[in-house]
């Protein structure tokens, strides 16, 4: 087949199965399968293709087809520049979640500035999933004592191989939030910092979510039970014995729970708090010192 023909192929087929971005990916197919740039394409497109090639793209065409993410076919997704591991283990990271490590590494440097930090600034990630929060973190600010920690021991291992793949030197615990922190020495269970991307979708919701999303991505990471804030009131609510005295707790929520999350840190002595939005304009990232 020429690659004009194979393009075409591509899009008519990922448009007929429902796939929104099927003329971003068709390209994404044609770099990541074939090899062939989008400049190569332009220089070329009466070039032959044959062989093996064919038959990987035929491959991984049906399988999004039937909407298997993207990124877990291609087993990585970029995230504040690094490349992380992923597949049905771990959420996809999302462009969104930047938002909230981008307020994290500002408080950093913003202690930084101010000298108000003297010692080493510990740092926890909960529900840390691919570990993209805590990894990148760590990356941006070496300094700082970064631990990981989920309940499933499946995503942990893979968080474990993109820390040792990217460079990252991190501490990783299992166990249900604050559970996990049990494995550690007494001294290492509280933090200045916690970071965390719960699970915050109303169970009653998860059936309407597009299906790369409700079909394949881990339901444990998803479901945020009956409205969405199961996770945010247990975390704040165990926040004081895990948080050193002027602690910040960064959330990352669902667009319409900025209020709700809101009202549950200020019942739990959070003050100072505030809320930013992501590039859609939405509430995204909430944050707040414990008094």
């Amino acid at each position: 087949m020429k690659l004009k023909e194979i393009r075409s192929m591509i899009c008519d087929r990922l448009e007929k199965a429902g796939i929104e971005s099927y003329d971003y990916e068709c390209w994404v197919f044609l770099d990541w399968l074939l090899c062939v740039s989008r400049a190569d394409y332009y220089l070329d497109p009466e070039r032959e293709i044959s062989g093996e090639s064919l038959g990987a793209l035929e491959e991984m065409l049906t399988k999004r087809e039937g909407h298997v993410p993207l990124q877990y076919l291609m087993g990585v997704c970029e995230f504040m520049g690094y490349s992380f591991h992923v597949d049905e283990r771990v959420l996809i990271p999302r462009q969104d979640t930047e938002c909230l490590v981008e307020e994290v590494v500002r408080s950093i440097r913003e202690q930084g500035k101010t000298g108000e930090k003297k010692d080493r600034i510990r740092l926890l990630d909960l529900c840390t999933g691919s570990g993209c929060i805590g990894i990148s973190l760590k990356l941006l600010c070496p300094d700082v004592d970064v631990v990981l920690s989920d309940l499933s021991r499946d995503a942990l291992d893979l968080a474990e191989t993109n820390a040792r793949d990217l460079g990252a030197s991190v501490t990783l615990v299992q166990g249900d939030l604050y559970d996990a922190l049990d494995s550690l020495p007494r001294e290492e269970r509280r933090f200045d910092l916690i970071a965390s991307n719960p699970p915050y979708i109303p169970t009653g919701v998860l059936k309407d979510l597009m299906p790369e999303v409700r079909d394949h991505e881990p339901l444990l990471a998803l479901d945020g039970r009956e409205d969405g804030l199961v996770y945010y009131r247990r975390i704040t609510e165990g926040a004081r014995r895990h948080l050193k005295e002027g602690g910040i707790l960064f959330y990352e929520i669902g667009a319409d729970q900025a209020e709700a999350v809101e009202d549950l840190m200020r019942c739990h002595d959070f003050r100072e708090i505030s809320v930013r939005k992501d590039l859609a304009g939405l509430d995204r990232i909430i944050c707040g010192r414990l008094s």
